[in-house]
């Protein structure tokens, strides 16, 4: 079975040819039949895997829970992509911005000035984009806020991270089993224990 066919796309397509010196933000715009989800990290496009049913449930629990909790002036998102720098445009699976930062519905990014928490969810074709790569980049474009969220025995492990604003670095403020209570940068309590409980 081909790539392509995987994606829904015929067995003739023709995959995207990177230019000399990669890809930009910009150019994920532009660029047509993209499968979902593309990310841009250092000038190369990620085409991510299928979500599965954890992926998708935690998404959801999470995007619900932080849509009730965040003060006026925040709002949530989920899968949006943020425009680092010229060649990144990583997408988190969910994130917390400034409510004014939306421009409206053709919007496609948001700058990492207007982010205030990112959340990606490990998968495992993820895991060293997830742990490694892009904690550093979220950290060196000063947003304030980075949870990592790990699957232990089907139930979510969110490992919560706070920015050094002189190292550009995160500093963990520590790992949540069954329940997230915090209250930087806000108030929120999470019982985590619902990602198995049916909607």
């Amino acid at each position: 079975m081909s790539a392509a066919r995987d994606y829904g796309l015929d067995d003739d397509y023709e995959w995207p040819r990177p230019p000399v010196g990669g890809w930009t933000a910009d150019d994920l715009d532009e660029l047509p039949n993209l499968p979902p989800h593309t990310e841009l990290i250092d000038g190369s496009l990620v085409f991510v895997s299928p979500q599965t049913n954890f992926h998708s449930r935690v998404i959801r629990l999470l995007d619900n829970a932080l849509l009730a909790h965040v003060p006026d002036g925040l709002d949530v998102q989920r899968e949006m992509t943020i425009k680092l720098d010229r060649r990144n445009r990583p997408e988190p699976d969910v994130l917390v911005f400034k409510a004014d930062a939306d421009t409206g519905p053709g919007q496609t990014w948001y700058r990492p000035e207007d982010v205030v928490i990112v959340v990606e969810v490990v998968s495992k074709d993820s895991e060293e984009r997830d742990r490694e790569v892009k904690p550093r980049k979220y950290a060196a474009a000063g947003i304030a806020h980075y949870w990592r969220v790990e699957q232990n025995d089907g139930l979510p492990v969110v490992y919560v991270y706070e920015l050094d604003p002189m190292t550009k670095s995160y500093v963990p403020m520590g790992i949540f089993h069954n329940r997230l209570k915090l209250t930087v940068p806000f108030p929120v309590d999470i019982d985590l224990n619902a990602v198995e409980r049916r909607r």
